[in-house]
């Protein structure tokens, strides 16, 4: 029997819809879901999505499993893919992936996840402000800006800045300087590189499913950088001495 008309939702409408319990939820990340096949809407004549209420209730599942569970898209879709065939996929808590790992930051939700490099807030902070705001010193900021650590967006700085000064003013309480702190920008810089590397070929597809790909690969990559780093900073400190 055929789905009445109304029974499908637009793209729009899924949004809203989302938009309570995922208030990070864009178009962009329900097309990216779909370009890597972990969602199937059907499509208008003409070419628009229409989803029905099991694409909604899917999309709800991969949205929980990413963000409260942390799982990689490839378990996510192993998991649809066995519901799919009828069989139970391991219970999200108990997951292949393990316990999500406790990094320590302070995040929105407290874990580092790929909503976390969506682009900051439109937050504008002058020099005097965000030194306050921080803790940190006039001279300390401008040793920041010298090795980089901080840059000035026309003439205010932006939230990314005011947390980078947050977290520099807390490492200087254990003796720990701005000139310390130039091999983080160094490696925030072989990330960022490898990242666009990643991503060139799909900002060359001239089309917006694939710029929005882009950017929700960068996010996803980037999450997982710091997850691995995080990995890798507390592997070292457990390691017998």
């Amino acid at each position: 029997m055929s789905v009445p008309a109304r029974a499908y939702l637009s793209i729009g409408e899924v949004l809203s819809k989302l938009r309570g319990d995922f208030p990070d939820i864009t178009i962009s990340k329900i097309r990216f879901l779909e370009s890597e096949g972990l969602i199937e809407p059907q499509r208008t004549p003409s070419g628009y999505r229409k989803f029905t209420s099991a694409d909604l209730e899917r999309l709800r599942y991969v949205l929980l499993a990413q963000r409260d569970h942390y799982l990689p898209l490839r378990v996510i879709k192993e998991n649809l893919d066995a519901m799919d065939r009828g069989l139970e996929p391991a219970p999200l808590a108990n997951s292949a992936a393990g316990p999500r790992p406790a990094l320590g930051l302070a995040t929105v939700d407290g874990e580092i996840s790929p909503s976390n490099f969506a682009p900051s807030s439109d937050l504008r902070l002058s020099r005097d402000e965000l030194v306050k705001a921080s803790g940190i010193t006039d001279g300390a900021l401008t040793e920041l800006e010298s090795f980089g650590l901080i840059a000035i967006r026309g003439r205010h700085y932006d939230a990314d800045a005011l947390s980078v000064a947050t977290a520099v003013a807390s490492m200087s309480a254990f003796g720990i300087e701005p000139r310390h702190l130039r091999s983080f920008k160094s490696a925030a810089d072989r990330e960022i590189g490898l990242i666009e590397q990643v991503i060139t070929p799909l900002n060359r597809q001239k089309n917006s499913d694939s710029k929005a790909r882009a950017e929700e690969v960068s996010k996803e990559i980037a999450a997982l950088s710091i997850r691995l780093h995080a990995s890798l900073v507390r592997a070292g400190l457990n390691r017998p001495r």
